[in-house]
């Protein structure tokens, strides 16, 4: 009997996984315990071992595309077996992206929808054009002025409106031929962005039905026969090679930003300029083909006598930019620190260490060591000790309670080619400084490896990161949640200092613990960190 695979959670954080590789094809016989795919979370690429024995019927992803927690990765069952009915059933067959093997048969309609009846919009020959994204981040945009009115001719190309946006008054261009039926907004109202901004077809075409039809399919209410085609996103008038320009009743030159911007570089003065586009508008073509003189440059400092004016030369250049995609472990980490950052209160506390002692204290223990000890692993011995005296910072923020953690598990951030990642020292104040040291280098080879499994990066009380080895001297650190507390570690540099009443050079490191204000105080915070500045500058303290 088939069955459905569905996209297991494999991180406390995932919310979707990316397929990687595939294992096993459509067809393929797969047995329970073997490798069928590679996913991508936001920690690592893991492997997935199937739980079901048969025949591969179905794949619910290609190798590339996003599939979220607890949809459907696959379908196993007998060879041959229809297994359309059981997508059909589960009611999100093909929702996590398209594939090839995706069955035609539409998910099962919700009772709401099916009580409502189909509106046919086969028969009407107009389109419902939509309010376009012209910013990154514009949510609905104000008309500003409508240059058509309802009843008039629209041609692709033309001005239709000027549209307010949280960026700048832009120019939005028809991409419909037709007569303006309907317009969703006068002048000065506001249209959500993917809201109807107007109406263009046939004239007397049924705009109505249309509108009905367009909100039922917006609402999730309904169906449509043939429901109109979805407005694409239009892009700001700078991008459109065509654009045209008008002036305006009130005598302002109006030019589409790429006309304006051919005259600023070319020099010349709009107004001198003939516009041979509606009504007198200039066009790019206007500014190529005018033949005046450039308008003269005023000099930014007025010369002395007798000198000649600067005369700059023109920088010719071409814009370009590549867009890639996000990964998982980006998204992740861009959701949780944001997360962090505008939930949690923060405050951050800044020391100075002197590290003479422990610069002396490092290179005696490097040399009976048997492996490497580095400052972060005497960093790591040091907080959790520190810990130790002050369980107040030991604490995790849980919403409507806070927990008091009795052990100490502290996550070292380590950066690796998609983003960061915090594996945990478990226990670290338990630990030698060799033991740390060997730990830490075979969590950081694993996170580099993407080898790192969920034991390797939950649990952490209290997190460290590090930027002293690239030459930071401080930083401010986002809580990693739902620790209370994390410590944001610089370089040692050498600095001026005062021993014994005189000015003699030494070895400086700033810290700073950025506390969660709803679980630790500052006076708790400060008590930490002097504990820590204590254990740093006299290191024998952490081995007793």
């Amino acid at each position: 009997m088939a069955e459905i695979v569905r996209m297991p959670k494999m991180s406390d954080t995932m919310t979707e996984g990316v397929i990687a590789k595939w294992h096993k094809k459509v067809g393929d016989t797969v047995k329970a315990g073997e490798l069928m795919a590679e996913i991508e979370t936001d920690k690592a690429t893991m492997d997935y071992e199937s739980f079901n024995t048969g025949t591969v019927l179905f794949l619910g992803a290609q190798e590339g595309q996003a599939v979220k927690v607890n949809d459907i990765l696959a379908v196993v069952g007998n060879k041959g077996e229809d297994y359309k009915a059981l997508l059909e059933g589960a009611g999100s067959a093909a929702s996590s992206g398209g594939k090839a093997e995706t069955p035609k048969s539409a998910p099962a309609p919700q009772p709401a929808a099916a009580a409502t009846p189909a509106i046919d919009t086969s028969g009407i020959k107009a389109e419902v054009v939509l309010m376009p994204k012209m910013s990154d981040t514009m949510t609905e945009g104000v008309i500003a002025a409508w240059h058509k009115k309802v009843g008039d001719s629209v041609k692709s190309g033309e001005l239709l409106a000027e549209v307010e946006t949280d960026k700048a008054t832009m120019e939005y261009e028809s991409y419909n031929t037709g007569t303006l039926l309907y317009i969703g907004a006068e002048a000065g109202k506001a249209v959500a962005v993917n809201g109807v901004l107007a109406v263009i077809g046939e004239k007397g075409a049924d705009y109505q039905t249309l509108l009905k039809a367009h909100e039922a399919k917006a609402s999730g209410g309904g169906t449509t026969a043939s429901a109109p085609k979805a407005e694409a996103v239009a892009q700001p008038t700078q991008n459109q090679e065509s654009a045209h320009a008008e002036h305006s009743t009130n005598g302002r030159i109006k030019a589409s930003p790429l006309a304006k911007k051919l005259a600023k570089d070319k020099g010349l003065d709009l107004s001198k300029i003939q516009g041979s586009g509606d009504y007198g508008r200039i066009t790019k073509k206007d500014v190529e083909s005018f033949k005046g003189a450039p308008q003269q440059q005023a000099p930014a400092d007025k010369p002395s006598k007798g000198a000649a004016p600067v005369a700059l030369p023109k920088v010719v250049g071409q814009e370009s930019f590549e867009e890639v995609p996000v990964s998982q472990m980006r998204k992740t980490i861009a959701k949780r620190l944001a997360e962090s950052k505008f939930s949690a209160p923060h405050f951050y506390l800044t020391m100075e260490i002197n590290m003479d002692k422990a610069v002396e204290a490092r290179k005696s223990i490097n040399e009976i060591s048997p492996v490497k000890i580095s400052f972060n692993d005497m960093v790591i011995k040091a907080v959790a000790t520190a810990l130790r005296q002050h369980p107040d910072v030991n604490v995790s923020w849980l919403g409507d309670k806070m927990r008091k953690n009795h052990h100490i598990h502290v996550g070292v951030a380590v950066a690796v080619k998609d983003g960061l990642l915090v594996p945990v020292v478990r226990f670290a104040d338990n630990k030698s400084l060799s033991h740390i040291a060997t730990e830490v280098k075979d969590l950081a080879q694993k996170a580099h490896d993407k080898k790192l499994q969920p034991s390797d990066w939950e649990g952490s009380t209290f997190t460290i990161s590090n930027l002293g080895m690239f030459g930071i001297e401080e930083f401010t650190a986002i809580i990693n949640p739902p620790d209370a507390c994390i410590l944001a570690v610089g370089g040692i540099k050498e600095a001026p200092i005062v021993k014994n009443g005189q000015i003699v050079p030494g070895n400086v490191m700033k810290v700073t613990l950025s506390c969660d204000h709803r679980a630790v105080d500052g006076a708790v915070g400060s008590a930490f960190l002097k504990t820590l500045k204590g254990l740093l500058e006299d290191p024998v303290r952490i081995l007793i």
